[in-house]
């Protein structure tokens, strides 16, 4: 079996996601199995060619990043969204619920120098193949996702909400026992619980299950005193650009 070829790209982003995966493969053997053709955390040249998967991270703010986001859905086999960014969006995408200029005149001092876009995920300018939540991935759902490359199969990726997680560790429930606007019912497994082992509220960084009841996690915030546009801003938090589009 030869090796796979294959790209890391980022766009907006905090490169968080590529760290991750330069852990695990400083760490491992699996570098060994891959022909990295394109990697700008490392090397600033250009690429060319055909790859077998594109690993991308970040969303998308600016016309540069979605022509070469196009470039690279049309040069690989498989496209992997990697991370929250990617996926739903991010932090970045907080701003897509106000208007551009009115974002940027927050921030700059001369708006108009900037050459921005609305913030978008992915998933909104291409197909994606492959969906891998985090902010950033853990090193097991990294692993998980190459070596599923590996074996040319699709990577078995957590369905479930967080909460199983925490039943699966025995942790007491945030929400309903200590009465904390915990997200875990709506947001997806994957970080083994880590914020709720210590005591923590999950805040949203592996995004938005796709079974998540919304209006019933909204119901409970409620019932612990938050008003709805608190609730909105937890929601929103690592998702605002996949659920701006619902």
């Amino acid at each position: 079996m030869g090796k796979k070829r294959v790209g890391f790209f980022k766009f907006t982003s905090c490169s968080g996601c590529q760290m991750n995966a330069v852990r695990l493969l400083a760490s491992s053997p699996l570098l060994d199995h891959f022909q990295v053709a394109y990697w700008p955390m490392f090397e600033t040249a250009g690429w060319s060619g055909r790859l077998d998967a594109a690993l991308v991270e970040g969303c998308v703010s600016t016309e540069g990043e979605l022509e070469e986001l196009r470039r690279v859905r049309e040069s690989s086999d498989l496209l992997i969204a990697l991370g929250e960014c990617a996926v739903d969006g991010g932090v970045q995408s907080i701003a897509v619920s106000s208007p551009l200029e009115e974002v940027a005149g927050r921030v700059y001092e001369h708006p108009s120098w900037i050459r921005s876009r609305r913030v978008g995920r992915l998933g909104e300018y291409v197909e994606v193949d492959v969906e891998v939540h985090g902010c950033p991935p853990g090193p097991e759902t990294l692993w998980e996702v190459l070596i599923s490359l590996l074996l040319g199969r699709r990577p078995r990726l957590r369905g479930h909400p967080l909460c199983v997680e925490c039943k699966l560790r025995g942790l007491p429930c945030l929400l309903l026992e200590a009465h904390k606007p915990c997200l875990g019912p709506v947001t997806n497994a994957g970080c083994g619980a880590l914020c709720p082992s210590l005591n923590r509220v999950c805040e949203g960084c592996y995004g938005p299950n796709v079974d998540a009841n919304w209006p019933s996690q909204r119901e409970v915030l409620r019932s612990l005193g938050l008003e709805d546009r608190d609730v909105d801003r937890r929601f929103r938090k690592y998702a605002a650009a996949r659920l701006s589009e619902e």
